[in-house]
């Protein structure tokens, strides 16, 4: 796939290094920039044939396969209309809006136009989330029952993160879209999220947006996912989720504490040690492959093959609209300090009604609540008999 770049900062940059990577086949040949210097820069950093500072220039350009946004919040949507405007593939960075009114604008954009639209959510694209899929596909927790996930670091880093206006939000827009995804996954796509109650603040920063945010989000068969995130987090960018089902719990490291350690007291230079790393002395926390560690590599491995196959990715334009509208009941709620619904226009999973409680049964009259080895080695079994109700113990001998 050849590919127009829009943006030349951070993201685009680390997208850029992904996909020229290891002799891949996906190539970026253009680039836009609101900036010339910025625009010329990226183009000879990466080689690229071509650069402009017009957006329509830069979509429509008969080499370009496909365009990936990699621009500030507020420049989403008209960069998407362009895109459908076109009839050109678009592949944009999260979130997908900066409300869900917004990213439907985007969606209904892009199915009238009949191209595709991927939603760049490469945090559901890492090596340990996607093998954590596969265990919970098969069924090796059971049914999930509770999905935590926390992204906290010091910050962002360009300007625009900063301004509500610009970015939609703060920390819940920007940390919260990965949290709330990850979330679904391992709940389930299907199942529709009908509430949160989300705790927000400004601790730290002189910003209108909030810095540091708690929420829980009720999905119609009980599950619950809950997201923690923060720009007042110091040392680093801590990454981590934690599933509990009923077989079984999975917790996850994906980047701030990984295996690799190492102690320097800075006599080599100012090298760079990893994404949001606020000191290159000390103990450190490097990370071997950045990229392949938040899911660049697999991620666009997914989008690409989905054009090429004509089928959806993993992570679509439908899925950054429910993001979206969950974060809106999150700013609600923060704002209310009660549960606040999940407004969804456009629901396409499973209705509520489809997603009823089922408890194990131990024998035809009983559920099982509880089975435990005790320290003599006996084998006890709690027990509620289906139609009294009543509660009763069993030990066994082991076998």
């Amino acid at each position: 796939m050849r590919i127009a770049m829009l943006g030349s900062g951070f993201i685009a940059r680390f997208y850029a290094e992904s996909l020229h990577a290891q002799r891949r086949k996906d190539r970026v040949v253009m680039v836009y920039s609101r900036n010339e210097s910025n625009a010329k820069r990226f183009s000879d950093d990466y080689g690229l044939p071509y650069y402009s500072t017009s957006m329509e220039e830069a979509i429509a350009h008969p080499e370009v396969d496909v365009v990936l946004i990699s621009l500030p919040n507020h420049l989403h949507e008209a960069a998407v209309l362009e895109c459908a405007k076109a009839k050109k593939h678009v592949i944009c960075t999260k979130p997908l809006g900066r409300t869900a009114e917004e990213a439907k604008r985007m969606l209904d954009a892009v199915e009238e136009a009949g191209i595709f639209g991927g939603y760049l959510e490469d945090l559901c694209y890492t090596p340990k989330f996607l093998k954590s899929m596969e265990s919970v596909k098969r069924g090796d927790i059971g049914r999930v029952l509770w999905a935590k996930s926390r992204e906290t670091h010091p910050g962002p880093h360009s300007d625009w993160f900063w301004d509500k206006e610009k970015s939609g939000g703060g920390a819940i827009i920007d940390l919260g879209c990965h949290c709330v995804e990850i979330s679904r996954n391992f709940i389930g796509k299907n199942i529709k999220p009908l509430e949160v109650m989300c705790w927000a603040d400004t601790q730290v920063h002189p910003i209108e947006a909030e810095d540091h945010a708690i929420g829980l989000v009720k999905y119609a068969n009980g599950a619950i996912g809950q997201f923690e995130v923060s720009w007042t987090f110091r040392g680093g960018m801590d990454l981590r989720d934690e599933v509990m089902g009923t077989e079984g719990t999975i917790w996850v490291n994906s980047f701030l504490r990984t295996g690799f350690e190492m102690f320097t007291t800075g006599k080599g230079g100012d090298g760079y040690v990893a994404e949001k790393a606020e000191s290159n002395t000390g103990w450190l926390f490097p990370v071997g492959d950045e990229a392949h560690e938040l899911g660049y590599p697999h991620m666009f491995t997914d989008m690409f093959s989905a054009i090429e196959e004509n089928r959806d990715p993993l992570e679509t334009f439908y899925d950054g609209y429910v993001v979206n509208a969950i974060l809106d009941a999150a700013f609600a709620s923060a704002e209310s300090k009660v549960w606040e619904p999940v407004i969804l226009e456009d629901w396409r999973g499973d209705h509520p009604s489809e997603n009823q409680k089922q408890w194990q049964s131990y024998d035809e009259a009983h559920y099982l609540i509880k089975k435990e080895i005790l320290p003599n080695g006996y084998v006890t079994v709690i027990l509620k008999h289906k139609e009294t109700g009543q509660m009763s113990r069993k030990v066994t001998v082991a076998e």
